[in-house]
């Protein structure tokens, strides 16, 4: 089944292109369906723009937390020994 065969499909496609020399980015992108009409919506975001932590949802200073117990009579309890490793013949 063609993925546009419904009239209200829509799909997410990913691409990652380069600009050409005049800064000109050109989409190519096969849709196998010759001579239809689509509505596109083109979000462009640099390669090198990678989202901060609070862009993934996490909470502002969420990574604060790791480490930072300040009791000091705050005792890790003993963790015990690994198990010997199995031998694989």
């Amino acid at each position: 089944m063609n993925v546009f065969e419904e009239e209200k499909a829509m799909r997410t496609i990913r691409v990652s292109q380069r600009t050409e020399a005049d800064g000109v980015l050109s989409l190519r992108i096969p849709l196998g369906k010759p001579e239809a009409e689509f509505d596109v919506v083109v979000v462009v975001q640099t390669k090198e723009a990678v989202p901060v932590v609070e862009d993934r949802g996490w909470p502002p200073g969420y990574f604060d937390l790791a480490g930072s117990i300040d009791d000091e009579t705050f005792v890790r309890p003993p963790q015990g020994d690994l198990p010997k490793p199995v031998d694989v013949d």
